[in-house]
């Protein structure tokens, strides 16, 4: 964690060690000091039950945010395989049901995509970021989008989530076979939380 002395406060609303790297990677320079949900363990889970990405990084923001009383951060993000009708979309994480893992998701998909051989593979990856102030004030929302196809087996083994099965369009690796360092520049969530950071440079470091 970056801690800038007398900088106020922002917490990252996800206990995904991965996603937590991620996002402290491309914010290591504002001058925020980045706490984690590791330091309040009797913090429950934000529920993800909204319409759009929008609605559910805006209602994790605010429930973590209340919860801590600290600025939280959090994020929402889905796969739309065009082959799918835009599935699985704003389900992504809760595609195989509740419980499921990773690899779960990701089976279930390869099973999808198997009925519909041969047609298009096109698919892209949406995020949306939200920051909201523990009195349930939204801050700042940003969205970014990372263009690409889907493959029928897995590669890779960085990453998280469908990463093993999405090659962004400019590539022939799948996010989980890139280094990070192109994948924190490239991803939607990347694209997204660039955004933000631009947002939480000063003079906006005092806002909360």
């Amino acid at each position: 964690m970056n801690v800038v002395s007398h900088s106020p406060s922002l917490l990252l609303g996800t206990r995904n060690a991965s996603k937590l790297r991620e996002i402290e990677t491309i914010l290591s320079e504002i001058p925020w000091q980045l706490r984690s949900l590791q330091e309040f363990a009797d913090v429950g889970v934000a529920p993800e039950i909204g319409d759009t990405y929008a609605d559910n990084a805006i209602a994790k923001a605010q429930f973590y945010a209340r919860a801590t009383g600290l600025c939280a951060l959090a994020d929402d993000s889905g796969l739309e395989v065009t082959a799918l009708g835009g599935a699985p979309g704003v389900y992504s994480a809760r595609y195989a049901g509740e419980g499921a893992s990773d690899a779960d998701r990701r089976a279930l998909l390869l099973s999808e995509l198997e009925q519909v051989r041969g047609e298009n593979r096109e698919a892209r990856f949406v995020c949306v970021v939200a920051i909201a102030t523990p009195d349930g004030v939204v801050l700042n929302t940003a969205e970014g989008t990372c263009e690409g196809r889907m493959i029928l087996e897995e590669r890779g083994t960085n990453g998280f989530g469908y990463d093993p099965l999405f090659v962004p369009d400019g590539f022939d690796r799948t996010f989980a076979e890139l280094a990070d360092s192109i994948k924190n520049r490239i991803s939607h969530r990347a694209r997204a939380l660039l955004k933000t950071r631009e947002f939480l440079l000063p003079p906006r470091q005092r806002a909360c």
